[in-house]
């Protein structure tokens, strides 16, 4: 068949293969999602150094820089809910990922007139259209990692994703220092070397998008969640309507409060090093050594969550106070023993956002995808908070500022309080199943399959039913 004529969508309420992938099956497609990782991370890390060099490029405040951050997690807040979580549940996961890549590549390329004409507002819009691309790329890469292969290793899955995209937000700040903004170059040629990246990352992308379309990609739909739910629970649970996934909900604002958190840390750490004493160019190297150590974190998180007794709850409640106990210790320290309990709150983050957003998809079943796409608005909170520690940082200090975000981590601790002592049971489930661990091929598998089709869908079909029925009493 011509590759023009290929169908690339599946139903919502078809059973595929794909909800029965064992682990070997599902490296190869996540391993390529994996590579979306990186782009994200590379973005979001040069984001981090750009906030701080325009205050100086462009003669701006503080709080106004925070208006890079605002419109990149801005369009977090609105694509995930709208556009691309309908374009996931109706054509979905390769056609999103394909639409993310494509919007991203336009946001990537508006960066070249607005360095031309050295545009903060121009900036802006750039960022916030690579933000539309992103998060249309991360409503279906978040849920399709969480999904993806055995139930059981989905925190390490996302994990290890989000480890690669550390490694890029590591070496972002690192070639920032190095090349963009280094001794040697002044203002305006730092900002036209920061054209020119841009420029590769959208040819870059375009490739990917070729990659997207001709490689065989499984599609995981309503309907396979709904068997998987059910296989894993050993029965024909319904889990019941949207608007009663109460551990879904906490986990979006537990989420929503911790990424606007670590989004203010990250983007007024070389503001908190300049002012404990270092230099732009020493600041910009300590950011690149606490990404580093936050990727490296991340993949020794996903190496104990391998381990029986490192239960992804009891690491997400360690780590999120830990978070809180250094972001407090550095608030009331100086010089170089402040820096270094920050980078300890970097190393104590690494594995919290992905552990959330598996643990809070826990138990969804034909809800997944809208759970994913809920989840993946709440990384808006990066809107919220580094605004307003941007104002801080410009009416006060660095210091007093970093109040701010240990708001954050104390009310984002509310998400591993509920899974820990209400909902341990239904998490704990699906942590010790079995399902899809063994090696048994995709093709013994069709029969069964063939047979769970009709059930899945009147089960589908049944509980939409149930919703509509029970909204109308209500």
């Amino acid at each position: 068949m011509a590759f023009y004529k290929r169908k690339i969508t599946v139903s919502d309420k078809a059973v595929t293969n794909a909800a029965n992938l064992t682990l070997r099956q599902s490296l190869i497609p996540n391993l390529l999602v994996t590579i979306l990782f990186f782009l994200w991370g590379f973005a979001y890390g040069l984001l981090d150094v750009l906030n701080s060099h325009f205050q100086q490029a462009l003669d701006i405040t503080a709080s106004k820089s925070s208006g890079l951050q605002a419109a990149y997690f801005g369009a977090y807040f609105l694509c995930p809910l709208t556009i691309s979580g309908w374009i996931l549940r109706k054509y979905g996961f390769r056609v999103t990922f394909m639409t993310g890549l494509a919007v991203l590549a336009v946001g990537c390329l508006l960066f070249w007139p607005s360095g031309v004409k050295k545009s903060f507002g121009g900036f802006c819009g750039s960022m916030f259209v690579v933000g539309a691309g992103l998060s249309t790329l991360e409503t279906a890469a978040d849920p399709f990692l969480a999904i993806c292969g055995p139930p059981r290793y989905s925190e390490v899955r996302l994990n290890l994703a989000q480890s690669v995209q550390g490694v890029g937000t590591f070496v972002a700040p690192l070639l920032a220092s190095r090349v963009f903004f280094a001794h040697t170059l002044d203002t305006d040629a730092g900002l036209k070397n920061v054209q020119w990246v841009y420029l590769g990352v959208a040819c870059f992308v375009g490739l990917l998008i070729i990659l997207f379309f001709l490689a065989p990609f499984p599609e995981i739909t309503d309907a396979d969640m709904t068997q998987q739910e059910s296989d894993i629970t050993e029965g024909a649970i319904d889990p019941g309507p949207l608007r009663k996934q109460y551990n879904l909900f906490l986990g979006v604002f537990s989420q929503f409060c911790y990424v606007g958190a670590q989004v203010a840390v990250a983007g007024f750490f070389i503001n908190f090093c300049l002012e404990s004493g270092r230099t732009a160019a020493e600041s910009s190297d300590l950011l690149a050594v606490a990404q580093g150590l936050y990727a490296a974190n991340r993949f020794i998180a996903s190496g104990l969550m391998m381990l029986k007794p490192f239960k992804p709850r009891y690491m997400l409640a360690t780590y999120l106070f830990l978070c809180f106990v250094f972001s407090v210790a550095a608030m009331n320290t100086s010089g170089t023993a402040s820096i270094a309990l920050l980078i300890l709150v970097f190393c104590f983050e690494s594995c919290c956002f992905a552990t959330i957003f598996t643990l809070a998809l826990r138990g969804l079943g034909r809800h997944t995808k809208s759970g994913g796409a809920m989840l993946v608005a709440a990384i808006s909170g990066g809107t919220v908070f580094p605004p307003m520690m941007g104002a801080v940082v410009t009416n006060r200090n660095a210091h007093i500022a970093l109040a701010i975000p240990m708001m954050g981590y104390i009310l984002a601790w509310a998400f591993p309080l509920y899974v820990n002592f209400f909902n341990r049971d239904m998490v704990d489930l699906h942590r010790d199943t079995d399902l899809n661990v063994g090696t048994k091929m995709v093709g013994e598998k069709d029969v069964e399959v063939e047979e769970q089709r009709h059930s899945s869908e009147k089960r589908i079909e049944a509980g939409e039913a149930n919703e509509v029925e029970q909204g109308k009493k209500e």
